[in-house]
């Protein structure tokens, strides 16, 4: 007989992004999840248990609460993704094209997706590339993700291949212009490819786009500021960050922020963000064009 795959809780936080103390509080408070113990004593889970955790935390990034997710049986679990209702719209007019491209990614075809959106970046150029293939087809494999016609680590292998290429294709640009912009997210924010959408459309309109990464500390993104003598910090907030939290850290960051540095927020976690002072919120990739022209005009003297 095959042995049934266990996880220790250390692979499990791995797995799940689950922390530990979350874990063992789960299991004492709502009896979920089950371990076993190995012959040392520490907790030993099998794989369902680890699919289920993974599938709670998925319904926890879109907004549930953890105390009904546990103790909903799994199919209550996959009854409520996704959570909301998306608005019926036409499809993209290439919509056809965009699927074929899903599809390389569905049949684990790196090559033949490579190939494809090259294509298209070269038919399209990089602005309409970036607008009309990589946002929508972005949205359209979060979409299948949260329907589980796609699985996480082809998600991954769709977001890293397309960071590849965008990376390339900046990388031809020209640098050197204004504004300096130092992009980068906050702590817990890992995902970066609408950052790099950002950069790709910005370093076209001639501004200089400085990458960190992702999930850089506050008192670092001031000081890198101050280093890189920005003009502009742009942060991406995911539709998975805690939109409560976003509200609070852009104001300990505009605090510790030089002063005449602005600090732009854009993404789907930004929705209930109100521009002010110094913040201006980007609502759309379309709305990087016409911000940096108001930053110009602004500083035109």
């Amino acid at each position: 007989m095959k042995d049934i795959p266990v996880f220790n809780i250390a692979a499990v936080e791995r797995d799940t992004g689950l922390s530990k103390d979350v874990l063992r509080m789960w299991e004492r408070r709502y009896g979920f999840p089950t371990p076993d113990r190995d012959a040392n004593g520490e907790r030993s889970y099998p794989a369902e248990q680890v699919e289920h955790l993974r599938l709670i935390k998925r319904l926890l990034d879109q907004g549930h609460r953890p105390g009904k997710l546990l103790a909903a049986s799994p199919e209550a679990l996959a009854a409520l993704a996704p959570r909301h209702k998306r608005e019926t719209a036409d499809p993209p007019p290439d919509a056809e094209a965009l699927d074929a491209l899903l599809q390389h990614i569905r049949q684990h075809d790196a090559a033949g997706y490579q190939q494809a959106m090259q294509q298209r970046l070269a038919r399209q150029g990089l602005q309409q590339f970036v607008q009309q293939t990589v946002a929508v087809l972005t949205r359209r494999v979060g979409e299948a993700w949260e329907d589980g016609r796609v699985e996480v680590f082809e998600e991954h292998l769709y977001t890293e291949l397309t960071k590849r290429l965008l990376r390339q294709a900046i990388a031809t640009l020209p640098g050197g212009g204004q504004p300096r912009i130092v992009l980068t997210s906050v702590p817990d924010e890992e995902h970066s490819l609408g950052l790099l959408m950002v950069e790709a459309l910005a370093a076209l309109e001639g501004a200089e786009c400085i990458p960190l990464g992702t999930q850089m500390p506050l008192f670092d993104i001031a000081r890198a500021a101050q280093a890189h003598r920005a003009d502009i910090v742009a942060l991406s907030f995911s539709v998975a960050f805690p939109q409560r939290q976003v509200a609070g850290l852009l104001d300990q960051l505009r605090s510790v922020m030089p002063q005449d540095t602005e600090l732009w927020v854009g993404g789907g976690g930004v929705t209930r963000v109100a521009a002010t002072t110094g913040l201006r919120v980007l609502h759309g990739l379309d709305d990087i064009a016409t911000a940096l022209k108001d930053w110009r005009t602004g500083h035109a003297a």
